[in-house]
């Protein structure tokens, strides 16, 4: 029979009549045998119920499939950098149509590391990191990394991450970290120094669930001595504990930009858990974007976004970094960062509710260059974007609330190029133009560049 050794393959691609001249779903086996060579501080117990199906495959298509399959469990056990599988005649005189299955892996070094860059919230990072994978034989893995920001953030984070081994898609995560950064839209910095651990994992109907806990030290500074009154009142320490839960359903092509498909995102946090009263509220956002093809090409996408929060302190309202903003590339093209709601002398004091949403078309680039390659990384865009901060209003009716609504909306329309950086993130350079602002509100008329991951 020969061997076969069996390679990455994808799609339609799993039988390859160039390189196999006979019918594999023909061909009767046996499995009489499975080897893992190259285990080292792997244990047995993560390893060798992935593979244990192959032994029910009674075709030799079977075999190459359930092999296949078991090699993308083994890659999710995070303790392997290679994975190599080789299918031969049983050599120790079986049955005659036996077979035997070898999965030839490398594991990953003890200790490994890197710099690199990443981007989010229109700001650009170098991270500097350490890690320790595999940690204690069943894919678990230690994280250290240093990260500073163009924007003058910084922070350490040390982060343990086992995953769930035969439960793909859950991980527990336990870390500690401390960060910090300078907002100047609100003229105040921020540090913080917490721990926190989060539960992932995939429920019915593809629901994908993040539940979290996080205790934080913050500490709010003013940045200059012209911060406004409102900001400095908010200067000072605060402990803050907080439970999250998020849920998200994703169905779409391509995370940043897609052709088809819809998401929806939901987000709940209640803070004030345990002793640590100074933080203590509740807080909900839902997002829902939906996309369509249409012809040559073009992409319709609509994207609506609203939350709300309430403080259960009657004392003290929701601290001035929990609130929500508006403005920006990623929030509102056409203003300003932070640069549409509540302010105080020039300082934006965010919001306790706000909705917003986006309309685009997406299209190729005009007479489609470098099609089928780098091309293909760029679109444009004809955009609109809306939004209104604090739209909800205790003891307003619908009516009362949609009038309400309505006089505080902000809007703006433009056009742009986007360029898709792979699965990570996108760059936009759009022309703007505001349609309806408040006197207070700080405008970006014309050019504005965005750099992030979720862009409304």
């Amino acid at each position: 029979m020969g061997a076969v050794h069996a390679k990455e393959i994808k799609g339609d691609d799993l039988i390859d009549s160039n390189v196999i001249s006979v019918r594999v779903n023909d061909v009767s086996v046996t499995v009489e045998r499975i080897h893992i060579d190259g285990l080292g501080r792997t244990k047995n117990d993560a390893v060798v119920p992935e593979v244990k199906q192959i032994f029910q495959a009674k075709k030799f298509e079977d075999v190459i499939l359930k092999s296949l399959e078991a090699k993308s469990k083994l890659e999710d056990v995070g303790a392997f950098k290679k994975i190599q599988i080789v299918i031969d005649t049983s050599k120790e005189g079986g049955a005659s149509d036996g077979v035997e299955v070898s999965f030839i892996v490398e594991e990953y070094s003890r200790i490994g590391g890197g710099i690199h860059t990443s981007v989010g919230n229109n700001e650009g990072s170098v991270v500097t990191g350490v890690r320790l994978p595999n940690l204690l034989g069943r894919g678990e893995k230690l994280v250290g990394e240093y990260t500073y920001g163009s924007r003058k953030t910084q922070g350490f984070n040390l982060v343990f991450m086992k995953p769930f081994l035969r439960n793909p898609g859950a991980r527990f995560t336990a870390g500690i970290g401390k960060s910090g950064g300078e907002w100047p839209w609100s003229s105040y910095m921020e540090s913080d120094l917490g721990a926190s651990t989060d539960l992932s994992f995939q429920s019915v109907f593809g629901l994908y669930h993040t539940l979290k806990w996080e205790g934080v030290w913050r500490q709010i500074r003013c940045l200059n001595n012209t911060a406004s009154f409102a900001v400095r009142q908010e200067a000072g320490h605060s402990l803050k504990s907080a439970l999250h839960h998020a849920v998200v359903y994703d169905t779409r092509d391509h995370p940043i930009l897609p052709n088809e498909g819809f998401m929806l995102r939901l987000n709940k946090e209640l803070a004030g858990i345990g002793h640590w009263r100074d933080v203590n509220f509740w807080k909900g956002d839902i997002e829902f974007q939906l996309n369509k093809s249409l012809l040559f090409g073009t992409v319709l996408q609509g994207t609506l976004a609203t939350g709300m929060m309430q403080s259960l302190d009657r004392e003290h309202g929701p601290r001035i970094c929990d609130r929500y903003f508006l403005g920006g590339p990623l929030t509102l093209r056409g203003f300003q960062m932070r640069g549409a709601g509540p302010s105080s002398d020039g300082d934006a004091l965010g919001s306790t509710s706000y909705c917003a949403g986006g309309l685009h078309l997406y299209t190729p680039l005009p007479f489609r260059p470098g099609k089928g390659g780098f091309g293909d990384l760029f679109r444009t865009h004809l955009f609109i974007n809306a939004a209104s901060p604090d739209p909800f209003k205790a003891g307003h009716g619908a009516e009362e609330t949609m009038q309400h609504l309505a006089a505080q909306l902000r809007w703006a329309y433009g056009a742009g190029i986007v360029l898709c950086l792979g699965n990570i993130a996108r760059l936009e350079l759009n022309y703007c133009i505001p349609v309806a602002f408040q006197p207070t509100d700080k405008l970006n008329r014309g050019f504005q560049f965005g750099i992030g991951l979720n862009f409304l």
